[in-house]
């Protein structure tokens, strides 16, 4: 067992400064295993050796979506690593092969987790649902229920349950998404409201927007143009408006 500060050293530059010059980078599958079994943030960053070992090196890890979909707590909004996994991740679902219930699952649960996310991670995560949308089009009844987000009496999602085949997804809707389309920032509810359209066949691209920062929201909003609206059409007249006012015989407007 390694101190969590190592553990995290170690799992950083693991894909990039260890793997590339081991004869044998196989070997490094129980330590990579056993990291990613522990949770938080050293799950996240043992993500990227196990997509090394998986891809190149054919690790068979049964029980690999099971404990992504383990990883997706409020906290993955919010971590530093939030960039890296959100990368992976997109990798991860990207087959076409993956069962309609599992990707369903992933988008319910990551919906869930956006009604309490900050809005810089909204505007990348609501893209990022839409690109599953576009991969795995059986999953667009989550949408596109006839009884819609408002006729279910409740949500039959199981939000607790670890095994996404039976968190029920399939049979839910993304009413989560449509609350986001009345989002106190303009920029997210009009990313969500792209759901009430037919999407487009093309990808959108997330990569520049893995990153974006409240710092970066703050400065774009500070450096809009300011635009003049109108109130009135007609001059004002006294205190209150009011052509023959008592209160313009005793008060002026400056």
């Amino acid at each position: 067992q390694l101190p969590t500060g190592l553990y995290k050293k170690v799992l950083v530059i693991l894909h990039d400064s260890i793997l590339p010059y081991m004869n044998e980078p196989t070997l490094m599958i129980d330590f990579l295993t056993v990291a990613y079994g522990i949770g938080g943030a050293i799950s996240l960053l043992a993500l990227n050796g196990l997509f090394i070992l998986i891809h190149q090196h054919n690790l068979e890890y049964p029980d690999f979506y099971k404990k992504l979909y383990s990883l997706l707590d409020p906290s993955i909004y919010h971590v530093k690593y939030r960039a890296r996994f959100f990368h992976l991740a997109d990798l991860f679902l990207s087959s076409s092969h993956l069962p309609a219930y599992l990707v369903a699952a992933f988008i319910k649960r990551l919906s869930r987790l956006a009604l309490t996310a900050p809005p810089e991670a909204l505007l990348m995560v609501i893209p990022f649902i839409c690109n599953l949308f576009r991969r795995h089009p059986a999953c667009k009844v989550l949408v596109h229920r006839p009884n819609g987000p408002g006729g279910l009496s409740e949500d039959p999602y199981v939000m607790e349950q670890e095994e996404p085949s039976e968190s029920r997804a399939l049979e839910s809707s993304l009413w989560e998404l449509q609350s986001l389309q009345n989002h106190y920032h303009p920029d997210v509810a009009q990313a969500a409201a792209i759901l009430n359209q037919s999407l487009s066949e093309i990808e959108d691209d997330i990569s520049g927007l893995l990153e974006l920062s409240a710092s970066e929201l703050f400065d774009k909003e500070v450096k809009k143009t300011a635009v003049t609206v109108p109130l009135e059409f007609e001059q004002v007249r006294g205190l209150f408006g009011k052509k023959n006012d008592i209160f313009t015989e005793h008060f002026s407007l400056d």
